[in-house]
């Protein structure tokens, strides 16, 4: 999640694009409502950033205190920091909106975390580094509608895909917020789009019933799902629409987006040790074997792992 496989940069002042990490300008700020906050972002450094023209497309945000950004130097397996300068923080956020030199994130507003602390204080003039971005979407040719999962940290890139394709092919938004207030809709102005609204599930404080949900939608061989969720119920809903549906690999994408007690999962993660970290760098490094098959033992192996 380093960089991206294609990209576009309408800028004149250069004609091929050298992935780095750039420096992020804040130029405005301001809440969307309870849930979310936009950051406007600009300045020289900018000017030629590249978009992928995917609605999903995510970067790395490096977060400074501050207006001087530390930014590290891209390399062939992703960053690093040069010596003397001291680690920044990275996240990762989608982009909501993209325009040549200028670019919207948006970033869900709750107690805790590295962003959200960042995005409610941010100011005109904070820095931040970003890296080039990388998108997911890939609607098949075949689709004739489809369905856009989410709960809040993927609303964000739910709401921008339905805003590019709406007009190409009908959407269903199933999307999951902590209440009414925090509802937020596509600016589409042509093409079919409907909502399936669940507030006051899921997101950390409640059992998601995202699942359920999904499955009273009429899902068919002709149906493109793309779900943004937390890790756990993102897993269960790749099983359903690769396992139980049977949908074809090119008919969904699942992206786990934000993992729920995150300390806890890591903390596992940790204690199980090298022998379990090597066995899922040696299932994903396997050139020879289906992508999606790789997948579902990697899916296998975390939950015998109770991870």
């Amino acid at each position: 999640m380093n960089g991206p496989t294609e990209s576009r940069t309408d800028s004149p002042f250069r004609s091929i694009y050298e992935p780095r990490i750039h420096s992020a300008v804040v130029t405005a700020a301001r809440r969307l409502g309870p849930g979310m906050a936009r950051i406007t972002f600009s300045g020289p450094d900018l000017r030629d950033y590249p978009t992928t023209d995917r609605g999903d497309e995510y970067v790395r945000l490096f977060f400074h205190e501050g207006n001087e950004a530390r930014l590290p130097v891209v390399v062939e397996r992703g960053w690093q920091f040069t010596d003397g300068i001291e680690p920044a923080p990275a996240r990762v956020y989608t982009i909501r909106k993209y325009s040549p030199g200028e670019i919207e994130i948006d970033f869900v507003v709750h107690e805790g975390g590295i962003g959200a602390a960042w995005a409610m204080q941010a100011q005109p003039g904070q820095v931040l580094g970003i890296n080039a971005p990388h998108g997911l979407y890939e609607r098949p040719p075949a689709a004739v509608r489809q369905v856009l999962v989410a709960d809040e940290p993927g609303l964000p890139a739910a709401l921008r895909i339905a805003e590019q394709t709406a007009d190409q092919v009908p959407t269903t938004l199933v999307l999951e917020v902590r209440g009414h207030a925090h509802r937020l809709f596509a600016d589409v102005e042509r093409g079919r789009v409907d909502y399936v609204w669940l507030c006051g599930t899921g997101n950390g404080q409640t059992p998601s019933q995202l699942g359920e949900v999904l499955r009273r939608q009429s899902i068919d061989q002709g149906t493109y799902v793309w779900v943004a969720t937390e890790g756990r119920l993102n897993r269960a809903i790749r099983k359903y629409l690769r396992h139980e549906l049977k949908l074809p690999a090119s008919h969904y994408k699942c992206v786990a987006y934000w993992q729920e007690k995150a300390e806890v999962w890591n903390a596992r993660y940790e204690e199980l040790g090298t022998d379990f970290q090597d066995k899922l760098s040696a299932l994903w490094a396997d050139r020879e074997r289906d992508s999606e098959e790789i997948i579902d033992e990697v899916q296998r192996l975390y939950e015998v792992a109770g991870l």
